[in-house]
């Protein structure tokens, strides 16, 4: 099976082509400031992110003769997760979304391309995915329930990596849906999912406010202090926006977002730099250690990934932190082109399910929830 994966993001849009699981060619299309100024939404730079995906794989002498297309899926409604073919409800719905990010262009782009070469277009695990239990969604204001955006793909990606590797060291079978995990992905928003037999009943809202901060993101902050500032007069409502999510965490308190940068100014005796990396560990562990209780403290693995885990300082003193509930891997980066990959390979030979978006079935997932 011939597969093109594509991952639009905020400044690249990241391409691969896969033969079944072996990638074959793989690009990262960087878009600077410039390229992107004439696009005042990003919705409009739809042809200019497809037209690129298409003139790489010409320019690299790759015909459009593919069995799928795979886009990372957008800030869609909340839906369960799997493989979906992208269809004119979802591309209604993403052409309409209030929620800005590149990345409902992945869908769009996959459609499209797929059309011209005349195969099936997916999307899989989006970061709306929303399993959680009903429990999880309690908070002490009924107008303002849990809600959640997170790292889906690459967190459940990496779960069935290690349902595989465990497979192999002991010598029998064992299914992603058969574990207890706790996985955690460290980027410029940190989400934590609480993974039972393959559904993510409990995990944080990553996108804008809730969990751990991160080198972006501000995580959950004192409510009565956000009010008071809501109200101060001192900043708009896209500034305070920015204060949760872009100039916060990290960035708000050091001026950067650049671990290695932060770490060298640690061991140059940057005190306060130590103290605030300290701090963002020390939630990521609270935040990890909370979740034991969906378990009933029996997890079987802690799973740790995303670009952050590459720090030997932050991944030494995490661990020192959370080993005591279960054993701790390192899975450091993402790739979630292979991921996608892996997922429209599964659709393509009946080993996953393809789920059809539509309103019947948002409906009764909601009413579920």
């Amino acid at each position: 099976m011939k597969i093109l994966a594509i991952n639009p993001g905020s400044t690249s849009t990241k391409m691969a082509v896969f033969d079944n699981n072996e990638k074959i060619f793989s690009q990262n299309l960087r878009h600077n400031v410039e390229d992107l100024a004439p696009f005042t939404q990003v919705i409009e730079q739809f042809d200019f992110r497809k037209n690129l995906v298409l003139n790489a794989l010409k320019e690299n002498g790759i015909p459009c003769e593919f069995d799928a297309v795979i886009g990372r899926g957008g800030l869609l409604r909340p839906i369960p997760g799997g493989v979906y073919e992208v269809n004119d409800a979802m591309v209604a719905d993403i052409k309409k979304v209030k929620r800005s990010h590149a990345c409902n262009l992945g869908c769009l782009i996959a459609r499209d391309i797929a059309d011209e070469c005349g195969c099936k277009a997916f999307i899989a695990d989006p970061g709306v995915v929303d399993e959680m239990d009903e429990v999880a969604r309690v908070t002490g204001s009924p107008i303002m329930p849990r809600v959640t955006t997170w790292h889906a793909l690459n967190q459940r990606a990496i779960g069935r990596r290690f349902a595989s590797e465990l497979s192999a060291s002991s010598g029998r079978h064992i299914r992603y849906e058969e574990l207890n995990l706790i996985i955690c992905h460290l980027g410029g928003g940190i989400s934590i999912g609480a993974h039972k037999k393959g559904k993510a009943v409990d995990v944080n809202n990553a996108f804008d406010g809730e969990g751990p901060f991160s080198p972006e993101r501000a995580g959950t902050l004192p409510a009565g202090s956000l009010i008071d500032l809501c109200y101060s007069g001192k900043y708009t409502k896209d500034q305070l926006k920015k204060r949760i999510s872009g100039n916060a965490g990290l960035a708000a308190h050091l001026g950067s977002t650049h671990i290695p940068e932060i770490i060298d100014r640690i061991n140059g005796g940057d005190a306060h730099a130590k103290l605030v990396i300290d701090g963002m560990i020390y939630q990521i562990a609270k935040h990890i250690a909370a979740l034991t209780p969906v378990f009933r403290g029996k997890v079987d693995a802690i799973l740790i990934t995303g670009g952050i885990a590459y720090s030997e300082y932050v991944i030494s003193r995490l661990t020192e932190q959370i080993d005591f509930i279960a054993p701790v891997h390192i899975y450091p980066g993402e790739d979630e082109l292979e991921a996608l990959a892996l997922n429209a390979l599964g659709a393509l030979t009946g080993e996953q399910d393809v789920q059809t978006y539509t309103q019947t079935v948002l409906d009764r997932h909601l009413a579920m929830a």
